[in-house]
């Protein structure tokens, strides 16, 4: 069930956490009030489909709560996982007639939605959101680069290890609880082990004994479901051969 907020694009815009994280940060108070005459706000429970792969695109979206997952379909139905998206990630391609892949809320979600007509139009008026789409997307290849990375060149342990850093480095920005100054970061994953195997090309067996050695070596502790908590988040990133 999708829920439009009624709450007025002003005061939306006051109180939103994403507000100078994401692609509207870069507008002036005038040009983000021309924004916010074309935006409404939308929520989606997990699971709900959000784009059908190939769907003709009619709006984009910046995500400031949750999590989505997309994915790609093969000609024989088989599916992967090629993307996580977080608060403040803007969903959705510019200038492209049809969406290239199925995206889903992999969490309780909730987007800003932008009409695909309006939101390009103002792209040509405002170069200050259009250089800003431009940096985001630049960024969005490099984390698909390191990516490539990953698939390619890292062991189970570092797949494993990278995946949960870059959750718990997401956290803040995913409505989950976040402590600072070397506690625990405590965080709801956004995939089921079977999701976390396709996304990192391992089978689900290499992931539970990756995450298994991980608890073992007191670096995180799981919780009920999919509760964890990262208690040392430099051991992490050094196993999983991430650089500061």
């Amino acid at each position: 069930m999708q829920a439009i907020s009624t709450n007025s694009a002003p005061d939306r815009c006051q109180v939103c956490a994403i507000r100078h994280r994401a692609v509207c940060g870069a507008l002036s108070e005038a040009e983000l009030t021309r924004l916010n005459a074309i935006s409404r706000q939308k929520t989606y429970r997990a699971g709900e489909p959000i784009l059908d792969a190939e769907q003709e695109v009619d709006f984009f979206a910046n995500i400031v709560n949750g999590a989505v997952k997309l994915t790609k379909i093969l000609g024989d139905g088989r599916q992967q996982i090629v993307g996580l998206q977080f608060a403040p990630d803007f969903l959705g391609r510019a200038y492209r007639e049809r969406s290239p892949y199925f995206a889903e809320a992999a969490t309780d979600l909730e987007l800003c939605i932008f009409p695909k007509n309006g939101f390009e139009r103002l792209l040509k008026e405002i170069p200050d959101l259009e250089l800003r789409l431009f940096q985001d997307t630049l960024n969005e290849l490099d984390a698909a680069r390191d990516w490539m990375l990953l698939l390619g060149r890292k062991t189970a342990s570092e797949k494993v290890a990278s995946f949960l850093e870059m959750i718990a480095r997401r956290v803040p920005m995913i409505g989950c609880s976040h402590s600072h100054g070397g506690e625990a970061v405590t965080f709801q994953l956004p995939l089921s082990r079977a999701e976390i195997a396709d996304y990192l090309g391992l089978t689900i067996e290499t992931v539970s004994r990756q995450v298994g050695k991980l608890k073992s070596a007191g670096i995180i502790r799981l919780h009920a479901t999919r509760e964890v908590s990262v208690l040392d988040l430099d051991r992490l990133r050094e196993i999983a051969s991430i650089d500061e």
